[in-house]
């Protein structure tokens, strides 16, 4: 809305004086670097400000970004390698010994949650008593890593929200400035206003230049947060069916093992 009354301001500011068109009465126009940087140079104690509070929010995005696709990428190289040692060992217990080599992958946590309560319900032998406190742990460990995981993402997304806010309100400040210079010093001309006007919209040029990176990244990241989670589901779920297979194989074993005694006491007797 701003924009727009700035805008219509200038088209009749424009018009009333025909100076203003007249390309031999106009100024020569620097490189858009250098007018940009004059801009910015000559721009206002709350535009100065405004600016400079972006750069801090976008350098702290940014930081995050890179942060969060170092670390991620770790965790899904960490995890198709614990796969694959995974799938290829048939014992959990070797898989225990060796799985924190492959720590930064959240599948390690799932892992670990899950076989310590085998381990407390059983033994580590047999089916488990309460299979639902299985179920239980490896939901609790997937939440857990996904909670660690998702630090500082509130912040990214916090900053994607309220850049374009604060470049307008840099923005508005400075068009205030520029329409009250323009109704002290009494003349109505184009040369008067515009200057102080596009200082004023370089704020909301830095707050989209800061929120679009901050939005893009922050959905990128978050599709890849549900792409984790899912990963976890699934290999709880493939951790549990490995235990229960592993459980109905050994009690036949087992049982072989206690007719034999009794059989060899029959032939004794």
């Amino acid at each position: 809305m701003t924009i727009m009354v700035s805008t219509l301001s200038l088209a009749l500011l424009w018009l009333q004086d025909p100076s203003a068109a007249d390309p031999s009465a106009a100024a020569p126009s620097a490189s858009g670097g250098s007018a940009l940087l004059e801009m910015i140079h000559n721009s206002g104690p709350v535009a100065f400000a405004v600016l400079i509070l972006l750069l801090l929010c976008s350098i702290f995005s940014w930081s995050i970004m890179l942060s969060k696709w170092s670390s991620f990428g770790k965790a899904e190289t960490q995890s198709k390698r614990f796969l694959r040692a995974f799938r290829k060992s048939g014992r959990l217990g070797e898989i225990a010994t060796v799985s924190d080599q492959f720590k930064p992958s959240p599948l390690v946590s799932v892992f670990n949650e899950i076989h310590d309560e085998y381990q407390r319900q059983s033994g580590g032998r047999g089916l488990p008593r309460n299979p639902v406190a299985l179920d239980r742990a490896a939901q609790t460990a997937s939440s857990e890593a996904l909670t660690v995981m998702e630090r500082r993402m509130t912040w990214l997304a916090t900053i994607a929200a309220i850049a374009p806010f604060i470049g307008l309100l840099g923005t508005v400040m400075g068009i205030i400035d520029a329409f009250h210079g323009l109704g002290a010093s009494g003349t109505a001309t184009l040369r008067a206003v515009a200057p102080g006007i596009s200082e004023a919209l370089i704020t909301t040029a830095a707050g989209l230049v800061v929120a679009i990176p901050a939005v893009v990244g922050y959905n990128q990241l978050t599709a890849r947060l549900r792409e984790f989670g899912s990963r976890m589901d699934d290999f709880g779920r493939e951790l549990l069916n490995a235990i229960e297979n592993a459980a109905m194989v050994s009690p036949p074993a087992a049982q072989d093992d206690r007719r034999q005694p009794e059989e060899q006491r029959r032939r004794e007797f």
